[in-house]
């Protein structure tokens, strides 16, 4: 059986740097940081000061106020994200609801109510835990939501890959899609993970940068410079759809998704392998699935997280598949809103979209002092307007499971 070619029709996205998609871009092209100091609670006692928070975010605009109480800040979000993929896709009211899907997850899920109710144990009694509390925090629930208000009556999943969540889901929908199991799938992921536990658990791994003094610079990757990642918070959802329905219906189609590919390092729970194996044994099957050669790619949005080990197991990996002589561009997102962890996939997947559509490609802020290692064009400081076809984006998570996607223009 011929697979069938999937299309993005809609884009969603609630993050630090803006909560839209067309702000979002806007401010990725301005190279504006969204990381500050933490505000949403006491950091006193904390090693880590700084995360990319989520600004002036108001969830009555897509759930009524004494319902979005019920639902954990990273359901708010990821309902929100995919309810403006849905409207700028024309999706809402369809009269095939049965031929669409949702597949929308989260790393964590509800650390806030987590840790909220867990409290309310403690100090008020077993009792006293509100009836809302697992409905309110499962991953899951973002998605089944979604169905729910939408009528949405396809496959209903929440795939939960750590930081490779959002891309991951988004391949379950291309997979879904291409074969026939639904017509049109709303995808991606979504996470609220910025509270005391979360922060004082990643400083305890020491995976977090500690630059506090300029958080703003924070996330630097590939920068000899870097110490770790800066906590982040945010969605982003996507609209697929077999090109045969969007073209039937007159959508405005935004790229095509030609390519997925994913794998595992089977090596180590939270480092990468030096060689990058698993990395590139997700490039080459997103490669291959598109039918492509390397030299066809026109740019990388990269996992670039500001790891001292991630970076440069991405830079090998990115060799080994392009060449060491690579020329190819490559840019990381995180460098402006840090790690949003199973949003980081869906929404540079939104970003790499946007590249294509504007033709540019954003820049690298904060790689002032290149590592050695790390020698390849990550497009630092400035935007840089380009000609570009096909682009490939990579996510790579705790448990060493890695994925990659590839977007055509249209």
């Amino acid at each position: 059986m011929s697979r069938r070619r999937v299309v993005v029709t809609g884009l969603g996205a609630i993050t630090p740097i803006g909560n839209s998609a067309d702000e979002l871009w806007r401010n990725v092209l301005a190279g504006k940081s969204g990381v500050a100091p933490i505000r949403s609670f006491d950091t006193t006692g904390q090693r880590v000061h700084i995360g990319a928070e989520i600004k002036d975010f108001d969830a009555s605009k897509y759930l009524e106020e004494r319902e979005a109480r019920r639902y954990d800040p990273f359901i708010q979000i990821g309902y929100a994200a995919a309810a403006d993929a849905i409207e700028q896709a024309g999706l809402a009211d369809s009269p095939d609801s049965d031929r669409i899907g949702v597949a929308i997850g989260s790393g964590i899920g509800g650390i806030q109510t987590i840790s909220a109710q867990h409290e309310v144990v403690i100090t008020r009694g077993p009792r006293r835990v509100t009836p809302f509390f697992v409905p309110s925090s499962i991953v899951n629930l973002i998605a089944g939501k979604v169905s729910i208000d939408f009528g949405f009556a396809g496959p209903n999943i929440a795939i939960v890959t750590a930081c490779t969540t959002g891309t991951h889901n988004i391949g379950f929908g291309f997979r879904t899609i291409q074969h026939g199991e639904a017509d049109a799938m709303v995808v991606g992921g979504a996470e609220w993970s910025t509270c005391p536990l979360t922060i004082a658990g990643f400083a305890s791994m020491k995976a977090l940068s500690t630059r506090t003094e300029e958080p703003e610079r924070a996330s630097r990757p590939w920068d000899k410079g870097r110490d770790g990642f800066v906590l982040g918070d945010g969605a982003g959802v996507l609209v697929l759809e077999s090109y045969e329905r969007a073209s039937a219906r007159g959508a405005d189609i935004l790229a095509e998704l030609t390519g997925f590919g994913m794998s595992a390092d089977a090596h180590h729970i939270t480092s990468p392998p030096e060689d990058g194996m698993g990395a590139i044994t997700s490039m080459r099957l997103a490669l291959q699935d598109a039918d492509l050669a390397p030299n066809e790619i026109d740019y990388i949005n990269a996992h670039g997280t500001s790891t001292p080990l991630g970076d440069l197991a991405e830079t090998r990996s990115i060799k080994k598949v392009f060449g060491d002589d690579t020329r190819v561009p490559i840019s990381s997102t995180k460098s402006m809103f840090g790690h949003l962890l199973g949003a980081a996939g869906s929404v540079e997947a939104i970003v790499s979209i946007m590249s294509l559509r504007d033709q540019t490609i954003h820049a690298t802020i904060n790689l002032d002092d290149p590592d050695d290692e790390c020698d390849l064009d990550y497009v630092p400081h400035e935007a840089r307007q380009t000609n570009l076809k096909l682009v490939l984006s990579n996510s790579f998570g705790f448990g060493g499971t890695n994925g990659t996607l590839v977007f055509r223009k249209v």
